[in-house]
C-alpha cells in the first residue's frame, strides 16, 4: 500500500507548490473539502484528529473514505492525522484507515521527540502509512503566554536534520514564526530560517500549521522556500459555525468549533428518539 497523502506531498514538492491538508470534524465538513477538491480537480489532503475521532464514536474514518471513494472521483485525496500524541493514538487512527499520521511530540526534549518518533516510523512503515512529525512549537491561545519567545520556539534546522536522519520520518511540521488558532504570529515569518531547513532536507516535504490565515504574499514566499503542504482549520470552521448562526440567527456566533454545536444538538435529538422509542414500547 502506498500513502496517498505522501505521494501528494512528493508531487507537490517536485512541482513547486503546496497542497491544502483540511481539517474535518463531521459529513458536511468532509463533503465540503472533498467535494471542492474535486470541482477543482486539484489533490487535498482530509485529516482529522483524536478529539474528533472520539467524538465521532469512531465513525470518521468510514465517513471519511466513503465521501472520498464516491466524491472525489476526479482528483487525489489523502487521509491523515493531525496532531497525534502517542503511538495509542498513532495505533487507532490507522486502524480506522488513515494512510498518513502526525506524530506531535514537539513539547517533549529533542531526544524523547527523537525516540517516540522512531516508535511510531517503526509502527507506520510496513503498514504504508506515511509519518509526519513536529519540531519547534507552533504555539495556541492559551497553552503559550502571548508574549511568546519566539526563538526559544522556532525550528532549529540542524536539529531538523538530526531528527530526519535518526527517525526516517516522510515529512516535518515546522515551527517559523506560525501558529495555531487565534494566536497573534511573529510579524514576519523567519524566512532564513526556513530556507536554512530547507537547505539540510531537501528532499524531506515540509509542512505548515496554523496556514489559515497566511494569505497572497505569504503563501507564495513560503511555497517558494520549500513549504509544500499548508494545514488550515481555524477558516473552515468559522465560516461553517458562522454559516449555523446565520441561517438559525443564533445568540452563539462566537463558537468556531462546530463539534460545540451539533453535540448538543446529537444529544437532544438522541433524548427525543429515545423518548419515542419507549412510547411505542408498551411493555415498558
Amino acid at each position: 500500500m502506498k500513502s496517498k497523502t505522501l505521494e501528494i506531498l512528493k508531487n507537490c514538492m517536485k512541482n513547486k507548490k503546496a497542497v491544502g491538508a483540511f481539517n474535518t470534524s463531521n459529513m458536511e465538513i468532509t463533503q465540503a473539502i472533498v467535494m471542492a477538491a474535486d470541482k477543482l480537480r486539484t489533490p487535498c489532503i482530509v485529516q482529522t484528529t483524536v478529539s474528533t475521532i472520539d467524538y465521532s464514536f469512531d465513525t470518521i474514518g468510514d465517513l471519511v473514505k466513503s465521501n472520498i471513494e464516491k466524491l472525489g472521483k476526479n482528483t487525489q485525496i489523502g487521509f491523515h492525522l493531525d496532531h497525534g500524541h502517542s503511538l495509542h493514538d498513532i495505533i487507532k487512527a490507522i486502524d480506522l484507515g488513515v494512510d498518513s499520521v502526525m506524530i506531535d511530540a514537539s513539547r517533549m526534549s529533542l531526544e524523547e521527540n527523537i525516540e517516540i518518533t522512531k516508535k511510531v516510523v517503526d509502527y507506520a512503515h510496513p503498514k504504508g502509512v506515511a509519518v509526519q512529525a513536529e519540531l519547534g512549537k507552533v504555539p495556541y491561545l492559551g497553552r503559550e503566554s502571548l508574549d511568546i519567545d519566539w526563538e526559544d520556539v522556532m525550528t532549529d534546522p540542524e536539529e531538523s536534520k538530526m531528527m530526519v536522519e535518526k527517525t526516517g520520518i516522510d515529512a516535518l511540521a515546522v515551527a517559523i514564526g506560525n501558529a495555531h488558532g487565534f494566536f497573534r504570529e511573529k510579524n514576519e515569518p523567519d524566512w532564513k530560517r526556513l530556507e536554512k531547513i530547507k537547505s539540510l532536507l531537501p528532499d524531506t516535504p515540509l509542512i505548515l500549521h496554523g496556514a489559515s490565515d497566511w494569505v497572497n504574499g505569504r503563501v507564495v514566499k513560503a511555497i517558494e522556500r520549500g513549504i509544500c503542504a499548508f494545514n488550515i482549520d481555524t477558516d473552515t470552521r468559522v465560516a461553517f459555525c458562522g454559516a449555523i448562526c446565520k441561517i438559525t440567527g443564533g445568540s452563539h456566533c462566537e463558537v468556531s468549533d462546530s463539534r460545540k454545536i451539533l453535540k448538543v444538538a446529537r444529544e437532544d435529538a438522541q433524548k427525543a428518539i429515545e423518548r419515542k422509542i419507549k412510547m411505542f414500547d408498551l411493555k415498558k
